[in-house]
This record gives C-alpha cells, sequence and structure tokens, in this order.
C-alpha cells in the first residue's frame, strides 16, 4: 500500500477557469480530477479507458469532493491518485490536487464500475487489473474522508414532478451541446457541476448576506464557494438531450448551507445526477469563510425545504 498514490496528472490554472470569485471554479476542478482519472486507469492498465476505440472504461456512479485550498490564476497543481476500495467488477478511487507546496487542495473519492463502453454494463475486472490495483492502494486521508455528507447508499428521489411537489427552485435549464459531450457521446461528468455553477446565484442571489454589520465598518464584498459535495450520476444525457437543474436548501446554519441540486430531463421527467452540497459565505478580500448574520440566517431558515434530500 503506497503512503499517497503515484502522480497521475500535473498542471495549472488558467485566468479563464477563474471565476467572479477569483479562484478556480468548481467545474475545472472536476475537469482536472477526471483527466488524473484517465492517468490513474493508465496505471491500473487500461490506458485507453477513455479513448474512442477502448473496449472496456470506468463508468462514473458517483463523485465525492472536498475543496480545501483555493487556487488562483497561475496555480500549479498536480494530482496523486490510488486504489481506496475493489471488488468484483467495481472501485472507488482517491484523487487528490495538490498545490506546489504540496498542501492538499482538493479531494476526489470517484466510484467507478469496471464497464462496457456502449451501454455501461458492469462486468468483472481482468486477473491482471487486480494485481496492478494491489500495488495502488491507499487509505483515505482524514482530509479526503466525508465530513458534512453522508456516503452510505442512496435510493434517490429526484424526478420533476417531486420537484414540482416541492417547490424546486429551477436553476438551469437547456439543451446539452455536442461540446459538453465524451468521446462516447455522453454529457461529460462535469458539465453537470458546471451548470450548477452557472445556476446558482439565482439559488443563493446576486448579493449574498453577510456578516451583522458593525458600526463605522463598510460591509464586506461578499461571494460564495462550495466546502464539499456528492454526486450520484444515475443516467447519462446524449448531445441534444434536455436537461432541467431543479434545486432546493435542505439546511441552514450561520456556517454553512446544505443545497440538493436534481439535473433532471425536462420531457420525461427522469433523473440524469442528483447531488447535494455544502455551501458557505466568502469575504472576497479576506479570502475567508465567514457566518452569516441573524438577518441573513432568518432569510435562509424561511427557504428550507423540510425533507429535501439525494
Amino acid at each position: 500500500m503506497t503512503s499517497q498514490g503515484v502522480e497521475v496528472w500535473s498542471g495549472g490554472v488558467n485566468t479563464w477557469e477563474c471565476d467572479e470569485m477569483g479562484h478556480l471554479n468548481v467545474r475545472f476542478w472536476v475537469a482536472k480530477a477526471l483527466e488524473a482519472l484517465a492517468g490513474l486507469a493508465a496505471n491500473l492498465g487500461m490506458p485507453h479507458a477513455f479513448a474512442a476505440h477502448g473496449q472496456a472504461t470506468l463508468a462514473i456512479r458517483e463523485l465525492h469532493m472536498r475543496f480545501l485550498r483555493e487556487a488562483q490564476a497561475g496555480t500549479w497543481l498536480y494530482a496523486m491518485g490510488g486504489v481506496s476500495e475493489i471488488d468484483e467488477s467495481g472501485a472507488r478511487l482517491l484523487i487528490v490536487l495538490h498545490h506546489a507546496s504540496g498542501e492538499p487542495a482538493a479531494t476526489f473519492q470517484v466510484k467507478v464500475d469496471h464497464a462496457t463502453v456502449a451501454d455501461l454494463r458492469p462486468f468483472p475486472w481482468p486477473e491482471r487489473i487486480l494485481e496492478r490495483a494491489e500495488g495502488l492502494r491507499v487509505e483515505v486521508p482524514p482530509y479526503a474522508a466525508a465530513r458534512s455528507v453522508d456516503l452510505a447508499p442512496v435510493a434517490a428521489t429526484a424526478s420533476l414532478a417531486r420537484a414540482d411537489e416541492l417547490k424546486l427552485m429551477r436553476i438551469g435549464l437547456g439543451v446539452v451541446g455536442p461540446s459538453e459531450c465524451d468521446v462516447f457521446g455522453r454529457m461529460s461528468a462535469e458539465r453537470f457541476i458546471g451548470r450548477v455553477s452557472d445556476g446558482i446565484a439565482r439559488l443563493f442571489g446576486e448579493d449574498r448576506p453577510g456578516p451583522d454589520p458593525v458600526p463605522g465598518e463598510p460591509p464586506p464584498r461578499m461571494g460564495g464557494a462550495v466546502l464539499e459535495y456528492r454526486a450520484v450520476y444515475l443516467d447519462w444525457p446524449r448531445a441534444g438531450d434536455g436537461v432541467e437543474l431543479r434545486s432546493g436548501i435542505a439546511e441552514s446554519t450561520p456556517r454553512i448551507r446544505r443545497a440538493v441540486h436534481w439535473m433532471v430531463d425536462p420531457l420525461i421527467g427522469r433523473p440524469w445526477v442528483t447531488s447535494e452540497a455544502i455551501a458557505i459565505s466568502f469575504d472576497l478580500d479576506k479570502r475567508k469563510i465567514v457566518d452569516v448574520g441573524a438577518e441573513g440566517q432568518a432569510a435562509y431558515l424561511a427557504r428550507v425545504t423540510p425533507g429535501l434530500a439525494l
């Protein structure tokens, strides 16, 4: 068992990958982690797992993400990867993106199936991959373990009908474009996260509440960020398929908001992806997490949807 795994990716942060908060946007964190996943697949003996001519792939079923330290334009990052669990046809893989100092920046536990390319049907790992996996075994460190979300198996409740029943807000609506799809013609996993990011201001508001005002001091410039995320991929839209995002607040404390996001098919209502995220308020000048004041907390509590879950 290795302590950190093997290096599976190295690169940097481009200015155009940063958002209005001044740091690497969540969709690009995920995109870099998925490129690292391809590097880990190659180390497992599947160098063509994400190539159009590949015979088998790693079908992503779940992503658990923790965002530990922001990265700004010009930052150099590298990723280490390994295998934390493996069974007959599935595995839980660990990807950790690090800053140049070695500090962990973001972590990804990726639940995958060894699957056919055509229909993502799971089938057993060959012995040669199982042997390589043993040499890539890692333990999930505390900083990558689930903290505020539960990783237990879940029976998803997402659907358009249920979203209507709960009066969940529509924060996104559109059609999957060809550029959003992978080499197999399915929506790339990071595109779900990206669409949530695009629509999140509709859920939380463009002017996010901050701490209670301090007499004689100007109010801070407020933004938001995500600390932890779990996304469960139930089906994969293809180019031309419609996607609708419905979201709500499941829990609010002065420190965090627990948001639930469902991506559904607006035509027939089936769920594509269900997720929950732990969001915080962020002082854009001090670059630190802040609690919301009493007024902001009251406003968030008034919008909590009882019973909202994956």
